[in-house]
């Protein structure tokens, strides 16, 4: 799935987030942003997925302007279409590892207990499906959280620094998971991080700043 921002703006009140911030990301397309603590970027991965609103400028999925969708509209389009890691893994404690990879098939009513299986498998977590959260290592909760974000076959994967509570070995696996996931089912993938490492993997590494995104 195509990604499409023109140039978007953030304010809160009078200070500027960010400004004349465009770019385009292609299906299949990797892509990472960097920058300094604060400018933004989290932010900005939340105006991709139309969870956070923006103040000028558009943004568009596969050809749809978010901006001219209801809430209701842009839940929907998030629901089949974008995959979200978020740095906190966001997983919920009372369903075990299936259970909460599975959540995203539910939602759409597509069940399917061979997807989940096979990518728990993928991401290297074959056979822990019946585990509870809290038995699990902060990298394994992390790559839960990557295959509930894949589980549905999204055309768009945003991931909100996926490492960054890591080790870099642990990290380096996670990043691995991601990467082979994405690049099998051809979904483009924009990563925010701080992690050099990460940020190399890419096939493009953009710079975020006050007044726009560059090379």
């Amino acid at each position: 799935m195509s990604l499409r921002l023109h140039n978007l703006g953030k304010r809160y009140g009078d200070t500027a987030v960010f400004s004349q911030v465009t770019l385009d990301v292609a299906p299949g397309e990797f892509v990472a942003i960097v920058g300094e603590s604060g400018v933004g970027k989290s932010t900005l991965l939340n105006c991709m997925a139309g969870l956070d609103s923006w103040d000028e400028g558009t943004v568009s999925l596969g050809g749809a302007d978010l901006g001219q969708m209801t809430d209701d509209q842009r839940a929907l389009l998030r629901r089949r279409h974008v995959g979200f890691v978020f740095q906190a893994f966001h997983v919920l404690p009372h369903l075990d590892v299936a259970q909460n990879v599975a959540l995203p098939l539910l939602l759409l009513g597509q069940p399917d207990d061979a997807r989940v299986e096979a990518l728990l498998e993928a991401v290297g977590l074959g056979g822990l499906g019946k585990r509870l959260p809290q038995q699990l290592s902060g990298g394994q909760l992390q790559r839960v959280a990557i295959a509930r974000a894949l589980v549905h076959r999204p055309g768009l994967l945003l991931a909100d620094e996926p490492t960054g509570n890591l080790d870099p070995a642990t990290a380096s696996k996670v990043m691995d998971a991601l990467i082979a996931q994405t690049r099998e089912h051809g979904a483009a993938m924009v990563l925010v991080t701080h992690s050099a490492a990460a940020a190399a993997r890419a096939d493009r590494v953009l710079h975020l700043s006050s007044t726009g995104i560059s090379a």
